[in-house]
């Protein structure tokens, strides 16, 4: 077994009003150096985002979080911030920000691979676990 890597991350978050300082976690970044991999996975609830923002144009929101993946992928089309070293990249996508999509402080953890991480992250802060009806409706 490969000896674990340490790595950051942080919470994508939708801020649909900065004053009010409400938000909905939206998504996850992970930056391991040790492994070259910077990976983010973005799963925005609709129906949360509605119940914050009832005027709220999805696609909108969309189309900002596919922007972190585009970055954080690098590359042809990912525009000039796409073009920097994995490294650079990860400090603009977590640079703080007052827009309607923001990062969350920054958090360390240990893995041996961080795409696992990576979706283990997204369960534990960003999938909303619907509670499941018991037997005979309560």
């Amino acid at each position: 077994m490969p000896a674990p890597s340490s790595f950051d991350y942080a919470i994508i978050r939708v801020v649909p009003r900065v004053e009010r300082e409400e938000f909905i976690n939206a998504g996850v970044v992970l930056f391991c150096a040790t492994q070259r991999f910077l990976g983010v996975r973005v799963e925005p609830d609709e129906a949360r985002l509605k119940a914050l923002w009832p005027d709220v144009d999805v696609d909108v929101i969309r189309g900002h979080l596919e922007s972190f993946r585009r970055v954080c992928e690098g590359g042809k089309g990912s525009g000039p911030i796409g073009q920097l070293s994995q490294k650079e990249r990860w400090h603009w996508v977590v640079a703080p920000r007052s827009t309607i999509i923001q990062t969350g402080p920054v958090h360390s953890g240990l893995c041996t691979e961080p795409q696992a991480a990576l979706e283990h992250l997204l369960d534990s802060v960003v999938r909303m676990k619907r509670a499941t009806p018991s037997p005979g409706g309560r």
